[in-house]
C-alpha cells in the first residue's frame, strides 16, 4: 500500500467559495440563500477580512471569506456573511468566530451573518456557540454549522447533484477517508473525475471541478503519472474536447511538485504557505523560471522572499 501525501483542502475550498459563492449558499445554507436578493448581486469584502484577522491577531489562518449581500425584501440594510471553512479541529474556533464577528460588526455597524462549514474527521465536533460570563455580564455568540462528515449518509443524493459544492463534498470525504492510502485515494479521483462527464455539467464547470479535485486529492509522483496516463486514456475514448486543458492542468502539477521536491531535498520540510502561494500560480513559464531558481538559490527563506514578487508579475 502506497502512504497518499497530505492532502491539500485549504486551497481548493477557498477558490471554490470565490467562483461559486452563490451555489455555497444553495447547498449548504438553502434558507439563507432564499433570503438573498441575488439579483442586486453580492461584493467579496476579503481584502477587508484581511485587515480585521490581522487586527485580531489570532494565529494560524483557515479557509474564510467575508461577503455583503442585501435582503430580497429590498429593504437598503445589508448583511455580511463571513464563512469559515474548518478541515480540522480547533479548540479555539468558536472563539475565534467570535472574536471575527464582533471585529466585523464594529468595523462595519452593520448585521453579521456567520456560518461554520466543519470538515475534520472527528464525528462529535460541533461548535456552535461561544460565551464569556463574569458578574452578571455575558457575551457570546451562536452560529449555524454544517458537518461535511454528516454528507455520507446522502451519498446517493450527491452523486445525484449539478451543484458544484455536491462535488467537491465527495472530494473532500473521500481524500479524508483514503488519508495513507495513495492507492485508494487514486481509484477515487479517477471515478470521481470520470463520473463528471454524464452528470450534465457544463465544460467549464468540469474543468474548474477537475481543478479542485487535482488539488485537494494529493497523489505521490509516481500515482500521478499513473493518474496522467489514465485520464489521457479516457479522455480519448470518450471524445472530450476540453482534454487539453486537463493536460495543461496536470503539466502545472508537475512543475510545482518538482520546484517542492527541490526545495525539500535541499532544504527540508517546505513550509505550507510556500506550497500554497505556488498552487495559485497557473502560469508555465513562470514556474519553470522558478524551479531553475530553487535549484540554485542559497536558502529556502530566500526564496520565499522572492516568491512575491514572481507570483504577481
Amino acid at each position: 500500500m502506497t502512504t497518499a501525501p497530505t492532502a491539500n483542502y485549504d486551497a481548493p475550498w477557498k477558490e471554490a467559495l470565490e467562483r461559486y459563492f452563490e451555489q455555497f449558499l444553495a447547498f449548504f445554507f438553502p434558507q439563507i440563500h432564499a433570503e438573498v436578493n441575488w439579483q442586486q448581486g453580492y461584493e467579496s469584502l476579503d481584502s477587508e477580512f484581511q485587515q480585521v484577522v490581522r487586527d485580531a491577531e489570532i494565529g494560524k489562518r483557515f479557509v474564510d471569506k467575508l461577503v455583503k449581500v442585501w435582503h430580497r425584501s429590498g429593504a437598503e440594510a445589508w448583511l455580511l456573511i463571513h464563512v469559515e471553512i474548518q478541515s480540522q479541529y480547533d479548540a479555539d474556533f468558536a472563539r475565534r468566530m467570535y472574536t471575527y464577528s464582533y471585529r466585523i460588526f464594529d468595523r462595519y455597524n452593520r448585521d453579521v451573518v456567520s456560518l461554520a462549514v466543519l470538515g475534520d474527521d472527528e464525528p462529535n465536533w460541533r461548535p456552535r456557540s461561544y460565551y464569556s460570563e463574569r458578574w452578571g455580564c455575558r457575551v457570546g455568540i451562536e452560529f449555524p454549522i454544517v458537518k461535511l462528515l454528516d454528507f455520507e449518509a446522502q451519498w446517493h443524493q450527491l452523486e445525484q447533484s449539478l451543484n458544484p459544492f455536491a462535488m467537491l463534498v465527495r472530494a473532500h470525504l473521500r481524500t479524508q477517508s483514503t488519508t495513507g492510502n495513495a492507492d485508494d485515494r487514486l481509484r477515487w479521483k479517477l471515478r470521481l473525475i470520470q463520473g463528471m462527464q454524464g452528470l450534465g455539467y457544463s465544460e467549464d464547470t468540469i474543468l474548474e471541478l477537475f481543478r479542485f479535485i487535482d488539488l485537494m486529492m494529493t497523489l505521490p509522483p509516481a500515482l500521478d503519472q499513473v493518474f496522467d496516463t489514465e485520464i489521457r486514456r479516457y479522455g480519448a475514448e470518450n471524445a472530450m474536447p476540453y482534454l487539453t486543458t486537463i493536460e495543461r492542468f496536470a503539466e502545472l502539477r508537475t512543475l510545482r511538485t518538482a520546484i517542492i521536491e527541490v526545495l525539500d531535498v535541499r532544504f527540508g520540510a517546505v513550509p505550507e504557505a510556500l506550497i500554497n502561494q505556488l498552487e495559485q500560480q497557473n502560469d508555465a513559464d513562470q514556474l519553470k523560471q522558478l524551479h531553475r531558481q530553487a535549484i540554485v538559490i542559497p536558502s529556502i527563506k530566500d526564496f520565499q522572499a522572492l516568491l512575491p514578487s514572481q507570483l504577481t508579475s
